[in-house]
């Protein structure tokens, strides 16, 4: 290489985070140039000829990409921490239900919580994720179920990205719950969803995605089915939470509509997960539900792995299954509980968490991609989801940009 560029950072350890003969497609001694908010380059230190606005010696600590927390639902209004001490008091969760409690809980708090309150808290929740790494994430809707709260929880989750240092895309999750409106008529809230919602969101520009939850306690394949033929229609991407409670074939389904990614998948029959590799559907793993519901069973992970099907991780970050806002804390779960190693656990929250979004351009330290980049200082990148809570990043760049 030998131009001109913005931004060089040399003297550091390279997690590319891209296949390669070495473990984390690592470079040692190697060099970023950085150009209108793009890696420009990516190699050795000794072949770089280029002179650049601005320099960084990195130390020869570790350079790696920005993480992507690809499933998080963290606009919503109130908090459950009082149903998580009446459950550990003795109270089942329909005994909870039953005094308002639950899903219901947050549906209300949400209606009746203006933008800016819903902002402000969900603010505080994404920069408690910036602050450990990460520079994407996404943001689901789906604790209003009527039409303007969905609007105004994509609005704020939208917003998010305007006034804080990260990338925020949006999914619309309305068929996660039936409201209390629909309570005797599940199949009309569908055509709600579909007839009505959509259609706005679409208009709006609201989404990038459609959610669905297809469960027992959620809703039918019938119904789902019928919400992604409506999202294709007005070209929006599926995901889905599927397989975390039963095997309703859930993910086949989405595999069917080639779904970005399917979420959750315990119960994920592994004969189904040739689906996801014909369809290059993601398998997201949310280990945070999993241990606060305290689950048994687990994902197929070995049958993913020899299939080749990529696996990202995500927090879930969301008031009742899994309040964590920390993306290492989970990748650190995935380890633990699910035994992925440390370097597909690292490769969960950076380039295939990316492609669980439909993005190609980021999670990689790779020329023509986005500069979003962290400094850490460790020794190997295994240590970040070896310990809990000990490292932060000691610099940041977004797009390019020193944050």
């Amino acid at each position: 290489m030998s131009k001109q560029c913005d931004y060089l950072i040399y003297n550091v350890q390279i997690a590319t985070m891209l296949d390669g003969p070495g473990p984390y497609g690592a470079i040692e001694n190697g060099c970023v140039a950085i150009d209108n908010g793009k890696i420009q380059y990516v190699g050795a230190m000794e072949n770089v000829e280029a002179s650049a606005l601005n320099t960084f010696d990195g130390g020869g600590k570790w350079l790696l990409p920005g993480f992507v927390d690809c499933h998080t639902h963290l606009v919503y209004g109130g908090d459950r921490a009082n149903e998580f001490d009446m459950r550990l008091n003795g109270l089942s969760y329909q005994q909870i239900a039953e005094q308002g409690g639950g899903i219901k809980s947050t549906v209300a708090a949400t209606r009746s919580a203006t933008a800016e309150t819903l902002l402000a808290s969900a603010k505080d929740r994404a920069t408690a994720l910036i602050n450990e790494g990460v520079t994407t994430l996404e943001v689901k809707s789906g604790y209003g179920l009527d039409i303007n709260t969905e609007i105004k929880m994509l609005q704020v989750a939208k917003t998010l990205s305007v006034v804080l240092p990260v990338n925020v895309l949006t999914t619309y999750l309305g068929a996660h719950a039936i409201p209390d409106e629909y309570t005797d008529d599940p199949d009309g809230y569908i055509d709600f969803v579909c007839g009505q919602v959509i259609p706005e969101i679409s208009a709006l520009n609201l989404a990038d995605s459609v959610d669905i939850f297809c469960e027992n306690i959620g809703f039918t394949p019938a119904q789902c089915k019928r919400v992604f033929e409506t999202a294709k229609r007005f070209g929006l991407n599926i995901k889905a939470h599927v397989e975390q409670l039963s095997d309703l074939k859930g993910a086949k389904l989405a595999c069917d509509y080639h779904a970005l990614s399917v979420d959750h998948i315990e119960y994920l029959a592994p004969t189904d997960v040739s689906y996801l590799k014909q369809s290059n559907t993601v398998a997201v793993l949310l280990p945070g539900a999993f241990y606060f519901l305290k689950e048994k069973q687990k994902p197929p992970v070995e049958t993913l792995r020899r299939l080749q099907v990529p696996m990202a991780v995500a927090t879930d970050l969301n008031p009742g299954s899994s309040p964590i806002a920390s993306i290492l804390t989970c990748a650190n779960m995935a380890c633990v509980l699910f035994e992925l190693t440390p370097e597909e656990a690292l490769r969960a929250i950076t380039i295939n968490a990316a492609k669980a979004l439909g993005l190609n351009d980021r999670g990689q330290i790779s020329p023509g991609c986005r500069a979003d980049l962290c400094l850490w200082d460790i020794s190997h990148p295994a240590q970040l989801v070896y310990t809990i809570n000990q490292y932060k990043p000691l610099m940041r760049w977004f797009g390019g940009q020193l944050v």
